[in-house]
């Protein structure tokens, strides 16, 4: 008679214990296999939970189901806050206090990318709105001024939890929509507004209510 192994699978319970890295290969993955469904499954088991693809043939079903049902109680909720202050190793950063007030220098570097989303750029962008802090003082505090960063200074982001990465992209997200919806409001408002340009509001508005849901997905 054959020996049964155990075999021992992680199964994270929220986006902290994701990395940014695991994150952009799982995308890359999901996005070269987005019609085969199986390929899809053995992505998610093998970038979330460590899964060898040739293992995933031999787990039992109710196993299956299992992992299934806690990998979607959180990969289906990315939406997380803003934290103003993380520790990386030994450092402590800070997310840009007042981006009203942000250097010239920063926003051009990060206005350089393309486009502003999670992806190979993301960790640049992360190190640029995240700095180390150099004074606080109660709740308040102060980092140190932009410079041109270090060329392997955004590696260290891609250790980091998801869990911080959708708390820094949904706070962009919630401040574009909130500006947005004030300036469709207030030209909504006008008399004498054209009839086409009143429908294409309209339909933005619309565009505009399904696009968190949209953003959360995988």
């Amino acid at each position: 008679m054959k020996k049964q192994k155990t075999i021992k699978i992680w199964v994270p319970t929220d986006w902290s214990s994701v990395s940014l890295s695991k994150y952009l290969a799982l995308q890359k993955d999901l996005e070269n296999y987005k019609d085969d469904e199986k390929a899809i499954k053995a992505a998610l088991y093998y970038h979330i939970c460590d899964v060898d693809t040739r293992l995933l043939s031999k787990l039992d079903s109710e196993t299956i189901k299992n992992i299934d049902e806690d990998l979607n109680a959180f990969m289906n909720d990315a939406e997380h806050d803003l934290q103003p202050k993380i520790t990386i190793g030994d450092n402590e950063y800070g997310f840009e206090p007042d981006l009203s007030r942000m250097s010239y220098g920063a926003y051009l570097d990060i206005s350089s990318y393309e486009t502003f989303t999670i992806d190979e750029n993301w960790a640049k962008i992360m190190d640029i709105l995240y700095r180390p802090i150099k004074k606080k003082q109660g709740g308040l505090y102060e980092i140190e001024e932009y410079s041109v960063r270090d060329e392997d200074s955004h590696k260290k982001w891609f250790s980091v939890g998801m869990d911080i990465h959708f708390g820094v992209f949904f706070y962009f997200i919630t401040l574009l929509m909130d500006l947005q919806s004030g300036i469709l409001n207030s030209l909504m408002k006008q008399k004498n507004l054209p009839t086409h340009i009143k429908r294409l509001l309209e339909e933005s508005g619309k565009v505009m209510r399904v696009l968190p849901n949209w953003q959360t997905k995988i």
